[in-house]
């Protein structure tokens, strides 16, 4: 009996790619094939030379229609087979093989926030604000927890798909939530951050919520959302100097600005020294310290080894870009010891 392929792909809308698919019906023990789509319709194509071509790169189970269905992770590429301008999975695998010997790892936390009728899930019907925060954070009941049925729902799908999915928790304001993707090598973290990004959306239709990765999805004495992104090496699992140089590399000449970049859109007006971020401008990095762009975390520096936090890219990160910045910084500076 046939099965059913949803490819998903990234695609070119700009600052912030969005996620697109489309399911494609596979005879039984056939290999999933490259497959087309309109470019034109996705902002990666003009109208009168449209085709892009989907190279399936990760497949694991649709745990929504279960069966022997799937969900494909896809890269973009030209008609001749090159990688499409919008795929940044390419550079990414390409810097992850240059470095493989050093076997770095990542854990990716994904914050987001969730829409009902134009304001966040919790906030008052009709307008105004609700609380202030303090009581949200990893909360329980209804006057502080909101869209926990989602989230619940949403975490048993990225573990019948095999996702690395570590763990939740509800988040600073109210409808905000976060999971955890980890510890997975690059580019394959971020595959699996993507397709759980896309599940994500997918079960919030049925509740008739959205989920945003706006980096500030309510203005003014309210968190933002971020992607904390947790990395380590072989030399940071053994060595606390490397931990050290590692962390003093991303604030190395010219690093701050090519990593703020690549971090995710609107970075500005969620960096802004408050609100548990170090200013998009400046590079500091600590113990234990959540107002640093980097952390190390207490029980690492106890230990001797162990990984870094890097704090500042934004929920609407390009995890493909992040992991491709940080391993190629933090690796160069790790095999020039």
């Amino acid at each position: 009996m046939p099965f059913k392929a949803e490819y998903i792909w990234v695609d070119g809308t700009q600052p912030t790619a969005k996620l697109r698919s489309k399911t494609k019906v596979v005879e039984d023990g056939a290999e999933l094939p490259i497959w087309g789509f309109d470019g034109s319709s996705t902002n990666q194509a003009p109208g009168d030379k449209s085709d892009c071509v989907l190279k399936p790169v990760f497949t694991c189970p649709d745990p929504i229609r279960g069966g022997k269905n799937v969900l494909v992770m896809c890269e973009v590429l030209l008609i001749d087979g090159t990688p499409h301008p919008t795929n940044t999975r390419a550079a990414c695998a390409a810097v992850a093989e240059k470095f493989a010997d050093q076997e770095p790892i990542f854990g990716i936390e994904q914050e987001y926030t969730f829409f009902k009728d134009g304001r966040p899930l919790g906030f008052p019907i009709g307008g105004g604000f609700p609380a202030p925060q303090g009581g949200y954070y990893c909360g329980v009941g209804s006057d502080e927890v909101f869209g926990r049925a989602i989230v619940e729902a949403h975490m048993d799908l990225c573990l019948e798909a095999g996702l690395h999915l570590s763990g939740i928790n509800a988040e600073v304001m109210p409808g905000q939530w976060e999971f955890q993707v980890g510890p997975v090598a690059a580019p394959q973290v971020a595959d699996e951050l993507w397709i759980a990004r896309w599940l994500l959306y997918r079960i919030a239709e049925d509740y008739n919520v959205s989920a945003t990765l706006d980096p500030k999805p309510v203005k003014g004495d309210w968190n933002g959302a971020g992607a904390h992104t947790n990395f380590s090496t072989n030399a940071m699992r053994k060595s606390y100097d490397a931990i050290i140089t590692a962390a003093e590399s991303l604030g190395g000449e010219g690093k701050v600005e090519e990593h703020v970049a690549g971090y995710g859109a609107d970075i500005e007006h969620r960096l802004t020294g408050m609100h548990e971020t170090a200013p998009w401008s400046k590079y500091s990095y600590g113990v234990s310290d959540r107002g640093a762009s980097v952390r190390i975390p207490w029980q690492v520096e106890k230990d001797g080894r162990g990984y870094l936090e890097d704090r500042r890219p934004n929920a609407n990160c390009d995890p493909y870009v992040v992991t491709r910045l940080i391993v190629n910084t933090c690796c160069s500076a790790l095999a020039a010891v």
